[in-house]
C-alpha cells in the first residue's frame, strides 16, 4: 500500500501547521519552499484541507494558513481517508477481471483496508509532532527560504 503524493503532501502541511503556534500563520509560498514542493501542486492539498475544515485559510497580506481543528481531534485514520478518497485496493471492474464474482480478493482486501484505517485511528495529528518533529518544523520556521 502507498500513498498518493496528495496525501503526502496533506499529511506534511498538517504536521507543519500543528507543530506552528496558534498565532503564527504560514503562507502556501513558505511550505512550498519547506517542503520543495511545486506552489500548484500545494494550493490544491490547500484548498482540499480547507473544504475538509481542517485549516483555514486567511487571504490578503497579513494571511496565510493555520489550523481550523485542534490536532487532538484529527485522526490519522480519518486524515488518510479523507485525502486518499474511498477506492479499494483493486478494480475488478477496469480492465474487466476473469475472476471477478468468484474471487475472494477483493473482499480480504476491502477488509484489511477498513482495519488500516481503524488502526490508524488509534493516532491523532497531535502525536505526529510531538518532539522531536516539532523541534525540526519550529527550526524550520526560522531558516532562511530558498527561492524557486
Amino acid at each position: 500500500m502507498q500513498f498518493t503524493k496528495f496525501t503526502d503532501f496533506g499529511l506534511r502541511v498538517l504536521m507543519y501547521l500543528a507543530a506552528t503556534p496558534e498565532q503564527g500563520v504560514i503562507t502556501v509560498g513558505e511550505l512550498a519552499s519547506h517542503f520543495d514542493i511545486p506552489k500548484n501542486h500545494l494550493n490544491k492539498v490547500v484548498n482540499r484541507l480547507v473544504k475538509l475544515g481542517w485549516i483555514s485559510a486567511t487571504p490578503g497580506r497579513n494571511g496565510g494558513l493555520r489550523m481550523a481543528q485542534a490536532p487532538a481531534g484529527l485522526l490519522l485514520g480519518d486524515i488518510l481517508s479523507a485525502l486518499e478518497g474511498h477506492k479499494g485496493l483493486v478494480d475488478c471492474d477496469e480492465p474487466p477481471c476473469a475472476l471477478r464474482g468468484s474471487c475472494h480478493l477483493k473482499r480480504v482486501l476491502d477488509i484489511g483496508q477498513r482495519e488500516f484505517y481503524a488502526g490508524m485511528n488509534r493516532h491523532n495529528l497531535a502525536e505526529l509532532v510531538m518532539p522531536p518533529t516539532s523541534t525540526v518544523i519550529a527550526r524550520m520556521q526560522f531558516q532562511p527560504m530558498a527561492v524557486h
